[in-house]
């Protein structure tokens, strides 16, 4: 069980590196939407994939941990919260505070990068209603350019260039 804890311990500690060092890709990103900038954003986007899919081995390997863990103890593997792994390594100190203090700063971490991913989320959202606000008003004035009349109400003949916004030949 001991070695079952340290490889835990490990792992966590890994992840808690990841997510600390995902804070400042998500503010970069955050910045790269704020300014506009398509180029940067996908760089950010790119490096913060690779950073999650590393998490995500990183949660695997500490589910079977985990798993193996339950198997030791008879128990499901559930129920083996951090809180309740605290409470199982009550006779050692050690462990008990390393989970303790792993626990508290996995917490915080992912809680600020979840707010930063809903920020990000938000300011994307208000980027794409802009440009549907932007796209409808620029239909709405070719449209009302369309209407073109004479003096004796019949229509006059539009221009190539004003018929769409889009060129289907190119």
């Amino acid at each position: 069980m001991a070695s079952l804890m340290e490889e835990l311990i490990s792992t966590l500690s890994q992840e808690k590196e990841l997510y600390l060092s995902l804070l400042p890709v998500a503010e970069e990103k955050t910045k790269a939407i704020v300014a506009n900038d398509l180029k940067e954003l996908q760089k950010v986007t790119d490096r913060e994939k690779e950073m999650v899919d590393r998490v995500n081995a990183l949660e695997r390997k500490r589910s079977g941990i985990i798993t193996n863990m339950g198997i030791v103890l008879g128990r499901k593997p559930q129920e083996l919260t951090l809180t309740e792994l605290i409470r199982v390594a009550e006779k050692q100190p050690q462990e008990k505070e390393a989970l303790a203090g792993l626990k508290d700063t996995l917490g915080k971490a992912i809680r600020k990068l979840a707010d930063l991913n809903e920020r990000n989320q938000v300011l994307i959202q208000h980027s794409l209603e802009m440009i549907e606000f932007n796209m409808n008003l620029i239909q709405s004035t070719r449209m009302v350019q369309g209407n073109n009349y004479t003096k004796s109400a019949e229509e006059t003949e539009l221009g190539a260039s004003q018929t769409g916004m889009f060129d289907a030949k190119q």
